[in-house]
């Protein structure tokens, strides 16, 4: 994968919001825009192959943001698998990244993607997901919700033929309502923009809506000439959020 992958499902009654991200050091930047976004994280694990290094990279990024872990061991149902070993393997890892108590207590769920199931247990195949997603409600915290002027901090964007590029985001503070103008705080300044048009994650699809509250994702048209880490705010007295630092590349060519 290298672009992250915005989704939405509803299990008893409750959105959660998933959101895909690149497992390799090479898209560092994209990596963590994303885990900006989470509040926890599933960390997926083949049975079969272990942490790879690319596991590594990932992981040390969550931990350093305090993302609560789950370990999700998948393709139990390969031969010669060996789960138990892996969640050592993965424990390890854990504690050699400076994992914290809390994170190092963390809860692991086996299964199959493939045959459609997880559970507690890799040798008792289940019926269905639901064990894992009870765990995701049992484990990571309802998003807050905080008061005051909006922000919103752009990680990532989309395209559209009809509307322009479309600025994508978790909105950590306060409400933002369609047609109305907002503060853009970027790194050369500060400008007045409209957003038109609010989208939240529905499904595979987003859902067009007029108000969008703290602790939800959303996807915004009208804005133009936006930038990664740029934040949107309130017009009046608009608070910019501190800009997304990215690792600087590990390698260099020269043509």
């Amino acid at each position: 994968t290298i672009l992250s992958k915005n989704v939405a499902a509803t299990y008893k009654d409750v959105k959660i919001n998933l959101i895909d991200t690149p497992g390799h050091a090479d898209f560092g930047g994209e990596v963590e825009r994303v885990l900006k976004m989470a509040d926890a994280v599933l960390l997926l694990v083949d049975a079969f192959e272990g942490p790879m290094p690319q596991t590594r990279f990932v992981l040390g990024k969550a931990l350093e943001l305090g993302l609560i872990p789950i370990v999700v061991i998948n393709k139990v149902d390969k031969e010669n698998c060996t789960p138990d070993l892996v969640q050592e393997q993965v424990f390890d890892l854990m504690f050699n990244l400076g994992a914290t108590e809390e994170q190092l207590d963390f809860t692991t769920v086996y299964g199959s993607a493939k045959m459609g199931w997880m559970g507690g247990d890799w040798q008792t195949p289940t019926e269905d997901m639901a064990f894992l997603m009870d765990t995701i409600l049992e484990s990571v915290p309802e998003a807050p919700y905080v008061e005051g002027t909006p922000q919103l901090q752009i990680t990532s964007l989309d395209y559209s033929r009809f509307t322009g590029r479309i600025a994508i985001g978790r909105l950590f503070k306060g409400d933002l309502h369609a047609n109305q103008d907002y503060m853009l705080c970027t790194a050369e300044g500060q400008r007045k923009v409209r957003a038109k048009e609010l989208f939240v994650f529905s499904g595979l699809s987003k859902e067009k809506v007029d108000h969008v509250r703290s602790g939800d994702l959303c996807a915004i048209t009208g804005i133009e000439d936006f930038e990664i880490g740029d934040t949107l705010s309130d017009l009046e007295q608009p608070e910019a959020m501190e800009r997304i630092a990215v690792d600087e590349p590990t390698m260099s060519l020269l043509f």
